[in-house]
């Protein structure tokens, strides 16, 4: 089955060219609104300082406020992109309307989310300046006429051909929004809930504003045309990031999420590749971490012995890869929940090893629950990682060198999963995943490459762990559970996997990255965070099975064609061709 690619496919015939008076109204209302929602953010909302982000000021947008004044007019600029206007058409490739509807209502959820919030914060609507009450009228009018209008839901087609340093601007130019998005997101108050949780309303919406517009299919198609360009720029991108930051804090957040994101790649080999689930994974981050603690020189270790940091390293992974194998031997025979109990089960055995290996309850290797503490600081060719830096005349404090380090990690894994899962190896991982009896019968060893995968994985998360010791400078056995409110737990690492997208590289990456950061700005909710966990997972299965990256493979699997976000797709330079509702 065929398609056309020379021809660009027209505009759906709900609605011709020459658009319909009542259509191109609705339109201009919709501008008219979110330019009314923009001038609202001009005005005081609220009379006290009190509520986190300064909203008494009359002619400056303060706090959530900007993100009104940001919504508002994306609201207004893609109004004015459905009506045609010269310049701005290229905001709309997929259509307008599903986009604007989705920027409408982010606009009116983060302005109501705001009003509502400082009544209850100040204790009553009285607190609200009449700035608040315009901004929550004014804002539901574009919701209203977004409604009216007709679908105009378009596949793509062939973009305008532009140079190809333009092109590579624009890719700058997204990765650029990408950081400062993250660094807004991140560096939002801690000790107030209500900015991270207005942020994390206006990224949802906006997000989906965009893949509803097809500009996030549009740039999938740069980004496939200059993938060296689109390396250099996410390296660059992630160089940067610790340098943009005022506190420290804000940092060992990067670390952390480097580390978490590192450890779920390697899960995702074995569960999104292999097709294995996997459920005591954190072990392994837990044997790299206690073999690199030991050989460490710290005063608590029961061996006398003090590896320099790349041998650590090396024996984390090597003693995680023997871990691996070992418990894999057995056990990969088994299939299905059979295994998930199985793994679950030396998980805990695991944890409860760590406990007991104490001197009383069994020999004296880990002193038990109390850990082993004061591990030293890392120290590579003389550069010690515990001290401040400066790197061009721009300051580097100690997080901010863990944090390089570990992106120099999180490089090499991604590096060996690309390979590993584009080499022969890792088809017959997939070919295990989608059917075990079926690729065996074809004469693949289901065994040994489900043996590779597990410890493939078991290494990587043993390296990642090493690391994590020394950025710790002590390992705990609580540190190591199935479930619990503080990551890294096997529950977390998993969701990460299937959150962000089985078979991918940026799906664990950006699941990790939701999951360890949401709870962290969301501190309130601790006692209740399982319970919003397991009802994102249950939302995720049924609107977005395939998770938020997908793998193209199960993205066709889940949905029929014509549910996919890509609705038709062209080719682009060096061969990069999409893949058209027909071929599908």
């Amino acid at each position: 089955m065929t398609t056309d690619k020379t021809q660009p496919t027209p505009v759906n015939d709900a609605e011709p060219r020459a658009t319909a008076p009542r259509t191109t109204l609705l339109r201009v209302l919709t501008a008219a609104g979110g330019a009314a929602a923009v001038v609202s953010t001009f005005l005081a909302w609220t009379w006290t300082a009190e509520f986190p982000g300064d909203l008494t000021v009359y002619g400056y947008p303060g706090g959530l406020q900007l993100l009104t004044l940001v919504l508002g007019i994306a609201t207004a600029v893609f109004a004015l992109a459905a009506l045609d206007l010269k310049g701005l058409r290229w905001l709309t490739p997929s259509g307008s309307t599903q986009a604007l509807r989705m920027l409408a209502l982010g606009t009116f959820a983060i302005t109501w989310f705001t009003v509502i919030a400082i009544a209850v914060d100040l204790d009553g609507l009285v607190n609200l300046e009449p700035g608040g009450w315009i901004a929550a009228v004014v804002t539901a009018a574009p919701v209203a006429t977004t409604f009216l209008l007709p679908d105009d839901t378009r596949p793509l087609c062939r973009p305008k051909e532009l140079p190809s340093w333009a092109d590579i601007l624009i890719i700058a130019g997204v990765f650029a929004l990408g950081l400062y998005v993250v660094n807004y997101g991140i560096q939002t108050d801690a000790d107030h809930p209500e900015p991270f949780i207005g942020y994390l309303i206006a990224v949802a919406f906006a997000a989906v504003a965009l893949v509803k517009a097809g500009l996030v299919n549009r740039v999938s198609e740069l980004t496939s045309a200059y993938r060296s360009t689109t390396l250099v720029a996410a390296l660059i991108t992630a160089i940067v990031f610790p340098f943009f930051q005022d506190k420290s804090s804000f940092t060992e957040l990067g670390v952390n999420i480097a580390i978490f994101a590192t450890v779920a790649l390697g899960l995702n080999i074995v569960v999104g590749l292999a097709g294995l689930l996997d459920l005591g994974y954190v072990a392994f981050l837990g044997v790299g971490a206690y073999t690199a603690a030991l050989v460490s020189g710290s005063t608590a270790s029961t061996l006398d012995v003090r590896f320099p940091f790349w041998a650590a390293v090396i024996a984390g992974g090597a003693v995680s890869l023997i871990f691996g194998v070992i418990i894999g031997a057995p056990t990969l025979r088994l299939r299905g929940d059979y295994l998930a109990i199985v793994t679950l089960g030396f998980g805990e055995i695991f944890r409860l090893a760590m406990l007991n290996l104490d001197g009383t309850s069994g020999p004296s290797v880990t002193n038990g629950p109390d850990g082993i503490p004061n591990i030293p600081p890392l120290e590579i060719f003389g550069f010690n990682f515990n001290d401040d830096h400066s790197i061009a005349g721009l300051s580097l404090d100690s997080n901010g060198n863990y944090y390089l380090l570990m992106l120099l990690v999180t490089i090499v894994v991604v590096l060996i999963f690309s390979r590993a899962g584009n080499s022969r190896i890792g088809r017959a991982w997939v070919a295990i995943r989608e059917d075990e009896t079926a690729a065996t019968a074809m004469g693949i060893n289901g065994f040994r490459v489900k043996l590779v995968a597990f410890a493939l994985g078991a290494t990587l998360a043993g390296v990642a762990g090493a690391v994590w010791a020394h950025f710790q400078s002590t390992v705990v056995p609580e540190q190591y559970v199935f479930a619990g409110p503080v990551p890294p737990n096997s529950t977390f690492l998993v969701a990460a996997v299937i959150l962000g997208g089985m078979g991918t590289i940026g799906g664990p990456l950006l699941g990790a990255t939701l999951l360890y950061l949401i709870p962290k700005k969301l501190e309130f909710l601790q006692d209740y965070q399982l319970l919003a966990f397991g009802i994102a997972l249950i939302l995720l299965m049924r609107f977005r099975p395939e998770g938020i990256v997908p793998n193209r493979r199960q993205q066709l699997e889940y949905h029929e064609t014509g549910q996919l976000d890509v609705p038709g797709a062209t080719g682009l330079k060096d061969g990069a061709v999409g893949v058209t509702k027909a071929e599908a």
